[in-house]
């Protein structure tokens, strides 16, 4: 096969509540409730709600033993019902928690920056090689018996590395960075693999897409020279709501799945868990009938790191190119009346011969194929490899297919090829869609990439048992008092947990702090603590006009 085929990535498989997920099984999907997990009969409910919309696994949060251990009984009254959706406990800072759940759950997500270690304390950032190895073995110590309830009871393990929440030893050594992230990852593994312990999946995530699909990248790079091969968990953490968070989670899980690498999906939305499945459904069955497509004919160009993609310099023609801005063709943006347009399948060669007439054009990369960014990633390795280095532009006409599966469509097409580094520009066709919604579209889909920012980003979490307000209409209420402010990035946050780390790169956060009491942050630093919940958005306006960040509507 060609680098450019779609083929998935060989995983192992692993047993989670009769619903195996790795090696030949399709891609799971998956929610998580935003109920209490003591509310029994709510979590209930809301658990048939997710698993009827076609949901293979439902998390629930559990923040302490009462949680974990009523996970238990949740699980029985679904078994009465007849619902035999498997069951995972997610546990951050709390082993006792994650033993309890290993005994009444199908399987326990733990975070290595705070199973054994506290996280996010900065107290000590100097750590000598034996102290950080003593640290190692202070993870083995206590992870080990972990591993030997979970085997005892065929519970299977997932390890949850999220940006933001890594420990101050990995801190020490990597910063808040993908390397660091990884190693969190492999430094359980390794204990676990040691051990012998093997029901296990990996997830590592970021609101942040760029820095989510390297350190993906990355970790499998890692685990193949360790000779691992733990199927992964996928998703874009806080990706927000309604059409942004749709096309975040493509972007980010789209350039992934395109790459054969994926086990499972869960899309982020801060939305009822439910309205998650279809979206994920549809990127993976879109992604799926690449699965039979003819073959594309390639290879990389020479110097072209996969894991780490840099940006493929081309020539400056006009506004296009040269490591300009991408150029977005839509009604309303930009026109091209002077190009060269060539089919992904055309030989270089006569590409070259349409060049000599028109030797600095833009080169417009089309393609019918059924894996379309493949193709035309393919067209663009080619034309780097033969020298030719005009800034290209890819096409893809999405015929009449209307706003939702467009949106979905392009951000896995140009996000897989935006993020391996052909950044020229995009152009986007779609009889069913109007000018406005083409160029909305194509705007979207380059801020997701972090690429061009034409707008506020909100960083908002999709909610659980933890979260201590309404987070859709605090959402939408934080929207309308800020969504004017074009570049900052503002984080609505439901609880602590998911608080400073998680939102890890935001310019300010509103964070649950108690029931009905709110702290604010700009960056990291928490400026403004336990604010009553409805004076907690004047508090928020003032602080951006107070840092100089505030415009008028």
């Amino acid at each position: 096969m060609s680098v450019f085929d779609y083929a998935r990535r060989t995983s192992r498989a692993v047993n989670i509540g009769g619903v195996p997920l790795g090696g030949d099984n399709p891609i799971r999907l998956q929610s998580m409730t935003n109920t209490s997990t003591l509310d029994t009969a709510g979590s209930v409910e809301q658990t048939v709600r997710i698993a009827s919309a076609g949901a293979d696994y439902v998390r629930l949060t559990a923040q302490g033993v009462r949680e974990a251990q009523n996970i238990g009984v949740i699980r029985q009254a679904l078994r009465d019902r007849g619902v035999t959706t498997p069951l995972v406990a997610d546990i951050h800072f709390n082993p006792r928690a994650a033993f309890a759940a290993a005994e009444v759950t199908d399987k326990v997500r733990i975070n290595p920056g705070n199973f054994v270690d506290p996280g996010r304390t900065f107290k000590k950032l100097e750590y000598t090689d034996e102290e950080y190895a003593a640290e190692l073995k202070r993870i083995e110590e206590a992870f080990t018996p972990f591993l030997d309830l979970c085997k005892a009871h065929g519970t299977a393990i997932r390890i949850g590395v999220n940006h933001g929440s890594l420990s101050d030893r990995i801190m020490s050594r990597y910063g808040d960075t993908p390397a660091g992230m990884v190693e969190s990852a492999m430094e359980f593994l390794r204990v676990a693999v040691k051990h012998g312990f093997f029901d296990i999946v990996i997830s590592i995530k970021a609101s942040n897409v760029t820095v989510m699909v390297e350190t993906v990248r990355r970790l499998v790079a890692a685990m193949e020279s360790e000779n691992m091969d733990f199927p992964l968990h996928l998703g874009v953490t806080e990706a927000g709501d309604g059409e942004d968070g749709r096309v975040k989670s493509a972007v980010g899980i789209g350039a992934l799945l395109s790459q054969g690498i994926g086990d499972t999906i869960r899309v982020s939305l801060s939305e009822a868990p439910e309205n998650e499945i279809p979206v994920a459904e549809a990127l993976v069955e879109y992604i799926s009938r690449r699965a039979g497509a003819p073959s594309i004919p390639g290879e990389y160009y020479p110097g072209f790191n996969s894991v780490m993609p840099e940006a493929r310099m081309s020539l400056k023609s006009g506004s296009i190119g040269g490591g300009q801005m991408p150029a977005v063709i839509a009604p309303g943006e930009m026109t091209l009346s002077d190009y060269v347009e060539a089919d992904a399948m055309t030989p270089v060669d006569e590409v070259k011969e349409r060049l000599k007439d028109k030797p600095g054009s833009v080169i417009v990369v089309t393609t019918s194929h059924e894996n379309r960014s493949g193709a035309i990633m393919a067209m663009i390795h080619a034309l780097t490899a033969a020298g030719i280095n005009n800034p290209v532009i890819p096409c893809i006409d999405y015929g009449d297919a209307g706003f939702d599966a467009v949106a979905l469509m392009a951000a896995v097409d140009f996000g897989a090829i935006l993020l391996n580094g052909f950044r020229d520009g995009i152009w986007i066709k779609a009889s069913a869609l109007t000018g406005d919604e083409l160029l909305r579209l194509s705007l979207g889909i380059l801020q997701a990439a972090r690429l061009r920012i034409s707008k506020t980003e909100y960083i908002a979490c999709p909610g659980c048992g933890r979260t201590l307000f309404d987070l859709q209409s605090t959402l939408k209420a934080v929207k309308e008092a800020t969504s004017h402010l074009k570049g900052l990035k503002i984080g609505v946050m439901g609880c602590i947990v998911n608080g400073p780390g998680e939102m890890a790169d935001a310019d300010y956060g509103y964070v649950g702090a108690a029931a009905g009491n709110i702290s604010l942050y700009k960056g990291k630093v928490c400026v403004e603590k336990n604010i009553p919940q409805a004076e907690a958005i004047p508090h928020l306006v003032k602080l951006i006009k107070d840092s100089g960040d505030w415009q008028e509507p």
